[in-house]
């Protein structure tokens, strides 16, 4: 496994094990997006409502890099028109297709179906390569797939040892969804946890480090955020370390349903 390391989605399109998230990343946006991509990322999340998209754009085109060699995430929002938002977005992003077009969050009134319809619309009509969900529930994706027949690609969520649902888990196996793990740090607010700085220690590694390597060994996708050349080389540099089982187990032991939000929406 390393950077360039793909993981196949039920749809037969394939997506790197390990992404930049770009939340809150308004500083010199082009410059960590184009030292991102220097350093090995190959995946790109964003949403209509960061306001990171064209500061990517730019740090994609000082990059250099060919459309097919990087792997783009943006969302629409709930109150979006799904089809237009993604349109929007591609037009911020100087792009003619997203790899992966997520709805942001489920509306208060229930599912998105209508949303989710207007992203299969985009996808039939080739502007996103996969369609997804984020911050959904079992019960939400359940809603959306009766509605349409449409499985979600992926369901990116809140997601770290100290936060996660076995029940989530064994339900994305299932249905062959992939879950991408956003704050995948905790927003750095763990990271002091004992158990998690003596398991570092061990291998000789930072608390990041491990909370990342323990995304990639349980089979989901973390997209940690990172704007100084040093987080993003040490979020990228856990491809030369495996977790031994019993570590790991300890670290899926530190459940607490934790959310760096305050509460995890699909717990």
């Amino acid at each position: 496994m390393d950077p360039k390391t793909e993981i196949m989605l039920h749809t037969g399109n394939r997506m790197p094990v390990l992404g930049l998230g770009t939340w809150q990343l308004t500083d010199d946006t082009a410059e960590t997006i184009a030292t991102a991509l220097e350093l090995g990322y190959r995946m790109i999340d964003t949403s209509g409502d960061y306001g990171t998209q064209p500061g990517i754009a730019d740090g994609i085109n000082r990059s250099g890099i060919e459309r097919a060699d990087f792997y783009l995430v943006t969302k629409v929002e709930e109150v979006d028109d799904a089809y237009q938002a993604t349109r929007k977005n591609l037009d911020e992003l100087q792009l003619d297709y997203a790899d992966l077009m997520l709805i942001h969050r489920p509306p208060r009134t229930g599912a998105g179906e209508d949303l989710w319809r207007g992203l299969i619309r985009a996808k039939e009509e080739g502007l996103a390569k996969d369609i997804g969900v984020s911050n959904y529930s079992i019960d939400l994706m359940d809603a959306l797939i009766d509605a349409t027949g449409e499985v979600p690609t992926v369901n990116q969520i809140e997601w770290s040892p100290f936060g996660h649902s076995d029940d989530m888990l064994r339900y994305a196996k299932e249905k062959q969804i992939v879950i991408q793990a956003y704050s995948p740090l905790t927003r750095t607010k763990r990271l002091r946890d004992e158990t998690l700085t003596k398991i570092a220690a061990k291998y000789g590694k930072s608390p990041t480090q491990v909370l990342v390597r323990w995304n990639l060994q349980r089979g989901t996708v973390p997209i940690p955020k990172a704007n100084q050349r040093q987080h993003l080389e040490e979020n990228i540099d856990v491809f030369d370390f495996d977790l031994g089982e019993r570590d790991l187990k300890t670290l899926d032991g530190l459940n607490e349903h934790y959310s760096s939000l305050g509460t995890l929406p699909y717990s």
